[in-house]
């Protein structure tokens, strides 16, 4: 059955060439925004706290502060309105998904960057 699900999401799923990322990244993301007849891009920027999914299922969420209010955002990797990912910046983290993120305020909230 699930060799059977994964041939129609091959098949017929419309694949977008994004960038690879993960948890601790700092990445922005342009979606579409229909506002009546006009559209617009808008961008938001934070830090992914979890990847999840496989295949056409997949899902990620992105952490920012928006003043002193903390706002995370999930977007699905297949959704229509996607229009492009950048990843500004690669985060050294040893968890897959960092809720503990949330917790933390100032300097501690801070994540080391990635030596390459």
């Amino acid at each position: 059955m699930e060799a059977l699900i994964k041939f129609v999401e091959d098949e017929f799923v419309t694949k977008k060439d994004f960038p690879e990322f993960g948890a601790g990244d700092t990445i922005t993301v342009y979606y579409e925004i229909r506002e009546g007849e006009k559209t617009r891009t808008q961008f938001f920027r934070g830090v992914v706290i979890q990847v999840k999914g496989t295949g056409s299922t997949k899902t990620f969420t992105i952490r920012k502060m928006s003043g002193t209010i903390g706002v995370e955002r999930i977007f699905p990797l297949n959704m229509p309105a996607l229009q492009k990912i950048e990843v500004n910046k690669k985060g050294s983290v040893r968890r897959a998904r960092i809720f503990y993120f949330r917790g933390l305020t100032g300097k501690k909230a801070r994540i080391k960057e990635k030596r390459s």
